[in-house]
């Protein structure tokens, strides 16, 4: 089916394109040579010239593995780990006589670890497989022959295949445009997944194909395309179009990239260049840096600490093995005649007992390997994934306008959240609600608008100005306002002098007209009306563009079509009568972050040639011709009172141009668009400031971004907790401070320390082209600013005030503290993946960010619940956790060790080799994963009220070398216990009613039934918050020990070894073993106990003082609850209450001073 002409309505962003045939001046000189040597038969991908070329397919694969990889690739990834690799070292001696115990025992802990967490990744790239599975197998109508498109898989298109794109669909691979449904050969594409950008871009392709507009042209379309070789660069193309005997220029103006949506277009024809891997959007695709936790690099530490005390003790083990070895047999006596020294292996030969000694060093690193947590890594992965659950269920972070959960994608990073020093945060889209409304304009002189902005209200409280008493009053007419008219989206201004025409009766009506005609003519944006209403709606580039064009609308001039070389209006003549009025559109000036202004020329139906302009005043005042300042005093004042209230502004002002001066801008502009080279934008740029000058001025607009909602109140909070807040803007200098006050992060009596590296001096020399210099000159200005701030800082005695810092170019030191960005736009995504946490707003400004991030959110107020509740959670949960894995496993490894005291340190273990086994992975390991998924020291809701308890993981309290110190000795202690009361009650005590005393299978059945009843019974003095899941893990896993000892016993001797029977006939009848049991579990938990009530009852920690709130049941006393949250509020802080108390503490002061 053949697609019809788009004529009824052209939604055209208008460009000056180029007429007649394009330059080849510049890059395109380097085609066929290195770097430019592609070429792509279009419309012939199966001929023999492409065949040899070879060029990649389309199937995208993102997958970390394939089937013939996965095991290979995924053991030396779990092998990398040095715990992981000491345990396969370890399992392949267990085949040896070295070993202390069989092989099947100590393998298959490790097969079940290392399975469980390659099952782990498995189960990730499937999924990854998926999506590419899906990707590949969309469809995309693909010429066939004779002019047909039959629908095909994206995976199965080759370079050179024609393919035809409709409205609303993604591109299949990196195209080259041929022709579209509009007539002049354009499209939209949206690329909001390549660059973040909401923003429709204007493609256009050659004159050359543009007459191929239906399916039946490429019945016998061939051509040739020559172009650069696969690269990353999204915004650069050089090629060349060979048809018959000419050869046509093409640019990145007819490239259209993968991935990129086609907008507002029925249709396009393009022919396929990039496939697969060789398109650009998978040339940039770089893996995202690897990010670990600083917990996670400290437990890598306390894990090489605990391999040094391995071998430590393993030495000296065989030290003292050797030396008895050597003594066993003198002068032809036995000392240990049990062992036969005279008749025995080269394990116990008293004539090479170096050997010996050596052999008996592997046989201790094995035996010793209990003190390593081989579940330890698969544990807290499984408690991350959990505690990743938890925070993407959490509703209180569910945004429920644009229907977006928290998403952590990314489970590495959880007790991170919880250590945050540093928060740095974009301003537009991330604070503010990136929905510019029009509020406030300048005309002729005259301020217009009154309404009352968010940071006028924090600069009318501040300043203590008539402003604040006028704020009710002005809030009540503009509510008033409101309920007659019906709101409208980027509309907010309320002004009768101006409204509803009567800005025909202002003093300057003239000036009001061309004022608000620029506003409806100079832009980029895109009519669309709605069949059902008729009503006109705008897609601009950005949402202060379209404010504009609705604010035109709305007072009387009313933008609604446009085509490729005019642009249609209704509007208000100066006698009142609303008139349709169609000017012809000659050439746009395209803004950019360079000229700061966009520009756009025209004729009108006079005849007349205009230049409209809007731009920053930065660049626009000094464009102004001495006839056209009429109102520029008062402008600026305006802009200065706008930007004060935190306001977005741009000057407008026009000209008349002649015609000679017009025909001869226009041939050197028209040269300067159609060369295709690196300096093709300079030149453009050069050309346009020649004639956007002698403007004369009609005035300036002011547009608001407002806050997002709780953003004040989320900075209060997080000020309070400690924690340093940077927000990065690329406003105005005055613009960036009162956003600053609205949003609660500076207030008054705060020093600022202006760095500002935008010198004159350093202009001057930027502009002299000597980067060196320049650079040089930067540096040391900035250095000099900060000196001088850190000397006025030294000089200050006010130590309670805070600081505020205000810096244009902040260049990132590594402090040492924990960093989060957070951001919404794709110009945010390298500082996302720079810091340690990269937090993405869900916003209007694509996926980029999000998908760039660790942790999504959908507004910046969810950071509060993020960090203070979930941040604190997850910090103490996983630093918890480490500490008790160590702890259970230095009580076990420890009374190995002084058994082999007592053993001549010959290798023989204490325990049966499955009770060896299953200790870390049956017996100990759930209760450890229940604390990491449920513990919580204190509610939410006291997270929130006191947030001082946030500085536990920024002061990293719970996981510090001290507290792992303690924990370790802790372990050592109740080992000793252990050991010592068991080997000392049983040794010559009698044990059954026989009088038989105990055998080592006793003995280590008693000693292991300690060790089980200890360490899980001061997991239940450890925890803060019980479940029953956590009950369940602990008293379950003492049951099991009993259930696996009675069913293990009970199996035939040659499986169950030194276990048979144990607990039957010799531990369950000797009322010693049950009477021990107990005493030992009370003498090992009494030191804790006691040091745990000493500690709270006269060194209270903060969450423990909070824990007092929540018990006594004084959380709502507001008097204690101030008391403790005194604690919380730091003289250096920023945020509303700290404003309040610095208004108290000035109270206080001008009292007493008075006094």
């Amino acid at each position: 089916m053949t697609g019809g002409r788009r004529r009824k309505q052209h939604f055209s962003r208008i460009h000056a394109f180029s007429c007649g045939k394009a330059s080849f001046r510049g890059d395109h000189s380097l085609i066929g040579g290195p770097g430019f040597s592609r070429v792509v038969y279009c419309n012939d991908p199966e001929c023999f010239e492409a065949s040899l070329r070879n060029y990649a397919g389309n199937y995208v694969q993102s997958t970390k593995y394939t089937l013939a990889t996965f095991f290979p690739k995924s053991l030396f990834e779990q092998f990398r780990r040095v715990a992981n690799f000491y345990f396969l070292i370890c399992a392949i001696l267990s085949f040896t006589p070295l070993s202390p115990y069989s092989a099947v025992s100590n393998v298959l802990p490790l097969v079940v670890v290392i399975g469980a967490t390659m099952g782990k990744e498995a189960v990730e790239d499937w999924r990854r497989k998926k999506q590419d599975t899906e990707v590949n197998n969309r469809k995309v109508k693909m010429h066939q022959s004779d002019g047909i498109f039959e629908p095909t898989k994206w995976m199965d298109l080759k370079v050179g295949d024609i393919v035809k794109v409709e409205k609303d669909e993604f591109f299949p691979a990196d195209l080259i445009l041929l022709s579209s449904s509009y007539e002049e050969a354009i499209c939209y594409v949206e690329t909001m997944n390549l660059d973040g950008e909401t923003n429709l871009k204007l493609k256009q392709a050659s004159d050359v194909t543009s007459s191929l507009h239906d399916d039946a042209s490429f019945q016998d379309f061939k051509a040739t395309i020559r172009c650069e070789d696969p690269n990353a660069n999204l915004y650069s193309f050089v090629g060349s179009l060979e048809l018959g005997d000419e050869q046509y220029p093409l640019s990145p103006q007819q490239l259209l990239l993968r991935d990129s949506k086609l907008r507002n277009t029925d249709y396009i024809f393009g022919v396929v260049i990039f496939t697969g891997r060789d398109t650009k959007v998978i040339q940039n695709s770089t893996e995202p840096p690897s990010k670990r936790s600083k917990i996670e690099k400290r437990m890598d530490n306390i894990v090489y600490f605990l391999f040094a005390v391995l071998v430590g003790l393993s030495i000296i083990g065989s030290i003292f093995f050797g030396i008895e070895t050597r003594e066993d047999l003198e002068n032809g006596k036995m000392r240990r005649w049990y062992l036969r020294p005279d008749d025995t292996t080269i394990y116990y030969n008293p004539k090479r007992a170096a050997v010996a000694a050596i052999l008996q060093f592997l046989t201790a690193l094995m035996l010793y390997s209990y003190l390593i947590p081989i579940s330890l890594y698969v544990s807290i992965e499984i408690v991350k994934v959990l505690q990743s659950i938890f925070i993407n269920q959490d509703l209180h972070m569910y945004h429920e306008e644009t229907d977006k959960p928290a998403r952590a994608r990314t489970s590495n990073l959880n007790e991170e959240l919880g250590q945050v020093d540093t928060i740095l945060s974009d301003k537009t889209g991330t604070l503010t609600c990136n929905s510019m409304e029009f509020i406030k304009c300048s005309i002729a002189g005259t301020s217009y608008g009154h309404g009352i902005t968010e940071v006028e209200r924090a600069l009318a409280w501040r300043k203590g100005s008539p402003l604040a008493r006028e704020v009710p009053e002005i809030n009540v007419q503009v509510e008033e306002f409101k309920k007659e008219k019906p709101l409208v989206k980027g509309f907010n201004f309320v002004d009768e002098r101006i409204m509803n025409g009567n800005w025909l009766n202002e003093p300057h009506a003239d000036v009001i007209q061309k004022f608000l005609r620029l506003l409806a003519i100079c832009h980029t944006a895109i009519p669309e009306v709605d069949e059902e209403t008729g009503r006109i709606s705008y897609e601009a580039e950005s949402p202060d563009e379209a404010a504009f064009v609705v604010a035109a609308r709305e007072l009387g001039f009313e933008f609604y079509e446009r085509t490729q070389t005019s642009i249609s209006l209704y509007e208000f003549d100066l006698s009142g009568k609303k008139v349709k009025r169609s000017y012809k559109l000659l050439n746009i000036l395209e803004f950019s972050s360079s000229r700061k202004r966009m520009s756009v020329i025209l004729q009108n139906e006079e005849g007349k040639l205009l230049l409209l302009c809007k731009g920053a005043d930065s660049v626009m005042f000094e464009r102004l011709t001495k006839n056209g300042q009429e109102f520029a005093e008062q402008t600026k004042e305006h802009i200065e009172e706008y930007a004060d209230a935190g306001l977005r502004t741009l000057v407008l002002a026009y000209r008349e141009i002649n015609e000679e001066e017009y025909v001869e801008f226009n041939e050197k502009f028209m040269e300067a668009k159609n060369i295709v080279s690196a300096y093709r934008e300079e030149m453009i740029e050069e050309v346009a400031e020649s004639i956007e000058r002698d403007l004369i001025l009609l005035g300036a607009t002011a547009v608001e971004d407002k806050l997002q909602n709780g953003v004040p109140e989320c900075i209060d909070k997080l000020a309070q907790a400690g924690i340093k807040i940077w927000v990065l803007t690329g406003d105005k200098m005055e613009t960036a401070i009162n956003i600053g006050f609205a949003c609660s992060l500076l207030r008054q009596g705060m020093k600022q320390i202006i760095i500002n590296s935008d010198t004159p001096e350093n202009k001057a020399l930027e502009k002299s082209g000597d980067k060196t210099a320049a650079a040089a000159a930067y540096k040391a200005s900035v250095l000099q600013q900060i000196a001088e701030g850190r000397q006025l800082l030294t000089s200050s005695n006010e130590n309670s005030e805070a600081l505020a810092l205000i810096v244009t170019r902040l260049v990132k030191t590594k402090t040492g503290s924990t960093t989060l960005a957070i951001g919404d736009g794709a110009n945010d995504v390298g500082m996302l993946q720079e810091a340690d946490i990269g937090v993405g707003i869900s916003g209007v400004e694509g996926m980029q960010a999000v998908m760039s991030s660790d942790i999504a959110i959908a507004q910046f107020r969810f950071l509060e619940r993020l960090l203070l509740v979930h941040g604190h959670w997850c910090y103490r949960r996983i630093s918890s956790m480490i500490c008790y894995f160590f702890y259970k496993n230095i009580v076990f490894g420890f009374t190995l060790f002084f058994y082999e005291i007592y053993a001549s340190f010959s290798g023989q273990a204490v325990y049966n080799d499955w009770f060896l086994s299953f200790y870390n992975v049956f017996f100990t390991s759930l209760p450890v994963i229940a604390l990491g998924v449920f513990d919580q020291d204190v509610s939410s809701r006291l997270c929130l009220k006191f947030p001082l308890l946030y500085q536990e993981g920024i002061q990293n309290v719970l996981f510090s070398w001290l507290r792992i110190a303690a924990w370790a000795f802790n372990g050592v202690l109740s080992a000793t216990v252990i050991f010592f009361f068991c080997i000392r009650a049983t040794q010559h005590q009698a044990f059954r009613k026989g009088g038989e005393v105990v055998s080592l299978e006793i003995l280590g059945t008693t000693m292991y039934t300690c060790v089980v009843w200890v360490v899980n019974c001061q997991m239940t003095l450890s925890i803060s918050y019980f479940t029953y899941i956590q009950h369940l893990f602990i008293w379950g896993s003492i049951i099991f020990w009993y259930i696996f000892l009675m069913a293990y016993g009970a199996m035939s001797p040659s499986i169950s070894t030194t276990a048979y029977k144990v607990f039957i006939e010799s531990c369950v009848p000797a009322g010693m073993y049950w009477l021990l049991t107990v005493l030992v579990l009370i003498s090992s938990l009494l030191p804790y106990f006691i040091y745990s009530a000493i500690q709270v009852r006269f060194f209270p920690s903060y969450h423990q003082m909070i824990q007092w709130i929540r018990s006594d049941g004084q959380s709502d006393d507001p008097e204690y609850c101030h008391m403790v949250r005194q604690r919380s509020l730091r003289p250096t802080t920023v945020g509303y209450t700290a404003r309040l108390e610095a208004k108290s503490r000035s109270s206080r002061k001008g009292g007493e001073d008075f006094q």
